[in-house]
């Protein structure tokens, strides 16, 4: 688990530094966009569009775009039909990854994702090929602000916190998908601030490569990430 985090503060540092913010918001919007459409509007009533509107103010987004995107999910405005998709593939040195999509054309998805996968030395796997080495957990990190490992448990322990580890920047606190949204409720009750908070792939047994093979891992991973129809992708490699 704590290597996820790792990678999730190398994204971070990475967005900061070069021109991918305008992908970030991309990949926002079109959260937001599906969690209006399936949930409604109403960020009180849909926990989904909450969280993703959450993360996007995180990452500075103005306002105007996200009520657009929300607009857009409810069809108060008219929009792109966008279709969820994950997909399972091994990348080199037989790391396990699930990506995530977000497509409006799921054939072109697929035949571009085959194509990247197998450019970079991996290979498309079938369903349920990786599915199984992963667990859904709900993963929040923390922003430090000089609070202790033990200040923050003690918040949180009767909200139905898993695990709580300390990531340098970050305390990363994983969760249940049942008490995500109790965990983080009292993270936020309790006044500390959230850097990120969402569901995602956290690997059951992760696996250790040298550090030669961790960097051509993480390589492929970022190629993945780059393309416009991904929003997320996990493998099992410890970094």
């Amino acid at each position: 688990m704590s290597g996820h985090s790792k990678w999730a503060t190398i994204k971070r540092k990475k967005a900061a530094n070069d021109a991918a913010r305008g992908k970030i918001f991309t990949k926002l919007i079109k959260e937001i966009t599906i969690a209006a459409r399936d949930g409604g509007g109403d960020p009180e009533g849909n926990p989904r569009l909450r969280l993703a509107i959450m993360n996007a103010k995180a990452n500075n987004m103005p306002q105007e775009n996200i009520t657009r995107a929300i607009k857009k999910g409810t069809g108060e405005l008219e929009g792109v039909k966008y279709e969820e998709i994950n997909y399972e593939a091994y990348a080199p040195h037989g790391a396990a990854v699930i990506i995530e999509c977000v497509t409006d054309n799921r054939n072109r998805t697929v035949a571009e994702l085959r194509h990247l996968i197998s450019k970079h030395h991996g290979n498309m796997g079938e369903t349920g090929s990786v599915n199984w080495m992963f667990e859904r957990k709900g993963v929040i990190l923390v922003t430090k602000d000089n609070h202790t490992e033990d200040e923050i448990m003690e918040a949180i322990l009767d909200a139905g916190v898993e695990d709580l580890k300390d990531e340098s920047e970050f305390f990363e606190v994983i969760t249940s998908v049942e008490n995500f949204e109790k965990v983080r409720k009292a993270i936020e009750g309790n006044k500390y601030k959230i850097e990120n908070a969402s569901l995602q792939y956290v690997a059951k047994n992760p696996l250790k490569l040298d550090d030669k093979c961790t960097a051509e891992v993480m390589k492929f991973i970022e190629v993945i990430e780059d393309h416009d129809d991904v929003q997320n992708v996990y493998t099992n490699v410890e970094f």
